[in-house]
């Protein structure tokens, strides 16, 4: 892992634990989780294991830091690995859609769905939910996925531009 690497990353996570902590819960102390949009577009831009298993940890970590959600800390962290170990075999394979934007976006929707329903599974087994599975899922899961989704994209073509335009200008420094 090279320096450099590490510095995004720590940037990325941090923009994303400032997003999570200061965004209001949607329902009962749940909230979209933009320290997972972040993660994925860290997954995507650099596409290492090693990496991405430190960004998925520090993530569990930062997000249970700030969970409003009964039992949510220990529930962040198994969310957080959980996903990691699901999505990063397919990215390679979503990023073999012509458009980068697009396969940004399916990553981030289907990444956090995953997270959303290892979160609530796993938060059901360790101190129950607070309503249904299905009823959380839906007003609460899939308008994250939304919002994660636009916010993934976003930030993505901000940093994906910057990346492209640091490269040229190293380029034409040599």
């Amino acid at each position: 892992m090279k320096t450099k690497d590490l510095a995004q990353a720590a940037l990325l996570v941090a923009i994303g634990f400032i997003l999570h902590a200061l965004f209001p819960p949607i329902v009962l102390g749940m909230k979209p989780d933009f320290a997972l949009a972040m993660m994925f577009i860290l997954l995507i831009i650099k596409q290492d294991f090693k990496l991405g298993f430190l960004v998925a940890v520090s993530t569990g970590i930062f997000t249970a830091l700030t969970t409003g959600f009964p039992g949510g800390q220990l529930a962040n962290m198994v969310d957080k690995l959980v996903t990691f170990l699901i999505i990063y075999p397919l990215i390679p394979l979503i990023l073999k859609l012509p458009s980068v934007k697009l396969s940004t976006a399916i990553i981030t929707f289907m990444g956090t769905l995953v997270s959303g329903a290892v979160f609530l599974g796993t938060a059901a087994f360790i101190v129950g939910l607070p309503g249904p599975f299905t009823v959380l899922f839906s007003t609460v899961v899939l308008p994250a996925a939304v919002i994660n989704t636009v916010t993934a994209v976003v930030v993505f073509s901000v940093v994906h531009f910057a990346s492209e335009l640091s490269q040229a200008e190293n380029e034409i420094t040599q």
